[in-house]
């Protein structure tokens, strides 16, 4: 196979499909993790301590607002643990498809070069 047959225009397009599509799986992959690790150990959060000025802002007030804050970082979490999950499944598939697509067009490596004769028994 000739140089000029293996870097064509239609094999450099399905190259850069896997490349593009590795590089989206692999960050797709650390997102993942990441969120995991946010849903299996949430930050402690960060919360201030709001005034008692106020006759009707008590306690009660004050949990409120942290199991609120706690419910929205996890959400977040979920959230972007579906879409980096979604994304791995949709980035995946397309990965193997165009890498598949190559190796299909590449010559059997152990197939002798052509015009050489294979070697005496």
């Amino acid at each position: 196979m000739a140089i000029q047959d293996r870097f064509s225009l239609r094999n450099l397009y399905l190259y850069l499909v896997c490349l593009i599509t590795l590089v989206i799986s692999i960050f797709a992959a650390v997102n993942v993790v990441r969120s995991a690790a946010e849903l299996l150990y949430p930050e402690p959060g960060y919360y201030v301590k709001l005034p008692m000025e106020e006759p009707d802002m008590g306690a009660d007030q004050q949990q409120r607002l942290e199991r609120a804050a706690r419910a929205a970082q996890q959400r977040q979490a979920v959230l972007g643990l579906i879409s980096s999950g979604a994304l791995l499944l949709i980035a995946g598939p397309v990965y193997a498809y165009h890498w598949r697509r190559i190796q299909a067009e590449l010559p059997s490596r152990s197939a002798p070069p052509e015009g050489s004769q294979p070697p005496p028994a």
